[in-house]
């Protein structure tokens, strides 16, 4: 059986570090000036040069990048400045309702005055019939029991209507 110091001295070298466990690669480089590297030899026409590579060890940090130095380098002075919006996106029916209102309208499968084509499809889906005349487009969807809905576009793509709570439930 074995002893308490033999147990301590056993645990106490497995949890040492493997100190000889780096390996020598040789970096031979050619006169065209590609890199190659290798544990044998280089050709006659390749310089070379001794790699020491040391294999990660788990629980060991390698630093790759050096610390940044926040000390001034230059003798620039940094002034923080107010972030500014350059563009904003702009819908093409005029911002008549905000994102809310449409997000709401679309998952709801309501049609409101200002919204676009993609958002009525988003909405209710493909029309069963589109109807182009002069500038204007119209979608038609087929409800249940012989009922269908209309929905009227002007010559940007936007729902037109006086009221602005036009609705259109979903036929699905």
């Amino acid at each position: 059986m074995p002893s308490k110091t033999s147990r301590l001295m056993l645990t106490t070298l497995l949890c040492l570090p493997t100190i000889g466990s780096a390996t020598t690669l040789h970096r031979c480089e050619a006169s065209d000036g590609s890199v190659t590297f290798t544990t044998l030899s280089c050709a006659n026409n390749e310089h070379l040069s001794f790699q020491e590579v040391r294999p990660y060890s788990p629980g060991s940090t390698v630093t790759l990048i050096p610390e940044a130095r926040h000390e001034e380098i230059s003798g620039m002075t940094i002034r923080k400045r107010e972030m500014a919006v350059v563009g904003r996106t702009q819908d093409k029916c005029g911002d008549l309702i905000d994102a809310r209102q449409k997000r709401e309208a679309i998952i709801n499968q309501r049609i409101i005055a200002g919204m676009s084509q993609q958002d009525v499809e988003s909405a209710l889906g493909k029309p069963d019939k589109v109807s182009i005349r002069n500038s204007a487009t119209s979608y038609r969807y087929d409800l249940k029991r012989g009922r269908s809905a209309q929905i009227d576009f002007d010559e940007k793509g936007c729902v037109t209507g006086k009221t602005k709570s036009r609705t259109a439930k979903s036929p699905r």
